[in-house]
């Protein structure tokens, strides 16, 4: 799960760095994931090294030459850190700002007192769902982060009660609710009409969020109960503070992007054309990097000047935010180096080259043709697009709720089992502070329960629609 400048760079065609068949390009795909497993498992070698090791032992078995994994890997990484990487180092202003002027402390403190015990996973659920409806899964993640921590450490929490809804509730947006790229993509891919989708995208969303977010973190509480990690806490605020923000301006704050993407999203829909000059410039203002970067310049006036802090202040609070996100960067960019080297060899042409033949209901082949796609490539988005190009020709005689119910198998089977080549997979290991079996028994058991759980009301569905 990346943003859509990376996705829709890893999902056009590029000539493929070797000519391996599909049997030794299988092989290659194994063999590259069992290096970076056990190179992390066994040998407890750091994430970056590991799946930079990985990367290149994957273009190696799949027989292509050094020099083109290489480019491979640079280039994917390149293109990861371009589209996540500032939005993750503008999360992480944004936190710090929240935390060191008493912002992220007041949200806390009022959720605190607004939410029992029982119903916070609840609260949390829901506000990550609103918050995830217009922003890329990335996004949401830097900007709740500092919440979920907090949240966590503050009422003493398995951070897995409070973390899985958080995370539901961004995953399940991201993958079957537009205006998020996969979904849009597949709505024109296969004739959609995106006013239907949005509609059976929410009912299929609100049961599936419910299961996976509040009901699943019981479990995932109970096999991995880990605290929030204290490295990537944001700390209390000096003593020195005479004042503290006040909730609205706070809230306000950590909105703005969402409302600034959800205002382009809006005006996409119902203005639709490139050259009209209120969506030029809703395009760029709602674009990922430029409402987040309004918000840490808001913030700065909201929230640090609001607290008293002078200019040496507030520079010293951004040069500290930085700091502690280095190695997810590096991190994250790996996983989208290895991701876009799978790409390359040609791995999602060789799960299309296997599908051709199956012989199963249009809304199951979607799902399962998307789940390949997923498993081999790590991209939800690039499972999506590929998977809705190669059932397109099914949805042209279909009702118009069963070719939306197509849009949503696609974007569900998108979901399915995150793992090691998955930049996402990496992202919320590195925040959490878990170690990979820990990821694989909550962050990947709970993408699986999303997406199997979701086709499941979407075939329910399609039998009542």
């Amino acid at each position: 799960m990346t943003s859509l400048s990376v996705e829709m760079l890893a999902a056009d065609a590029v000539e493929p760095i070797t000519s391996a068949g599909n049997a030794q390009l299988g092989i290659a795909v194994l063999a590259g994931i069992a290096v970076i497993v056990l190179l992390i498992t066994k040998f407890k070698l750091h994430a970056f090294l590991a799946l930079t090791i990985g990367s290149l032992a994957l273009g190696s078995f799949a027989g292509a030459t050094p020099a083109k994994t290489i480019a491979s890997f640079t280039a994917g990484l390149g293109s990861t850190v371009a589209g996540v990487g500032v939005l993750i180092a503008l999360g992480a202003i944004l936190g710090k700002l929240l935390a060191d002027s008493g912002g992220a402390d007041q949200i806390v403190d009022t959720i605190l007192a607004k939410a029992s015990g029982r119903a916070m996973p609840w609260a949390m659920v829901l506000i990550a769902s609103i918050i995830g409806l217009p922003l890329f899964f990335e996004v949401g993640i830097v900007l709740l982060i500092p919440v979920v921590l907090l949240v966590a450490k503050r009422g003493n929490y398995s951070l897995m009660r409070i973390g899985i809804p958080a995370l539901a509730g961004l995953s399940v947006m991201h993958g079957l609710i537009p205006p998020h790229p996969g979904p849009l993509v597949a709505i024109d891919a296969l004739g959609a009409n995106l006013g239907v989708t949005l509609a059976l995208g929410v009912l299929v969303a609100i049961p599936t969020v419910i299961i996976a977010g509040p009901v699943f973190s019981r479990y995932a509480a109970r096999w991995v109960d880990i605290k929030a990690p204290e490295k990537m806490i944001p700390q209390r605020p000096s003593e020195d503070l005479e004042r503290r923000p006040s909730f609205g301006a706070t809230l306000a704050t950590i909105l703005l992007p969402v409302v600034l993407m959800l205002v382009k999203a809006l005006v996409d829909i119902v203005v639709d054309n490139p050259e009209n000059h209120v969506q030029r410039v809703t395009d760029v203002i709602g674009s990922p990097l430029i409402a987040l970067l309004a918000a840490v310049i808001v913030g700065m006036f909201t929230l640090g000047r609001a607290a008293g802090f002078s200019k040496g202040r507030l520079s010293v609070t951004v040069e500290k935010s930085l700091a502690p996100i280095a190695g997810v960067l590096l991190i994250v960019g790996a996983g989208g180096g290895f991701k876009q080297t799978l790409i390359d060899a040609g791995v999602g042409q060789m799960i299309l080259d296997f599908s051709k033949d199956w012989s199963i209901p249009a809304l199951l082949l979607g799902w399962l043709i998307a789940v390949a796609i997923r498993l081999a490539t790590g991209s939800a988005t690039v499972a999506t697009i590929s998977a809705a190009g190669l059932v397109a020709p099914l949805a042209a005689d279909m009702s118009t709720s069963h070719a939306a119910l197509l849009v949503l198998a696609v974007g569900a089977g998108s979901l399915f089992f995150s793992h090691v080549n998955d930049a996402g997979f990496w992202l919320v290991k590195e925040y959490f502070g878990m170690s990979v079996g820990q990821t694989v028994k909550t962050w990947s058991v709970m993408e699986t329960i999303i997406s199997v759980v979701s086709l499941g009301f979407i075939l329910l569905l399609s039998l009542v629609l």
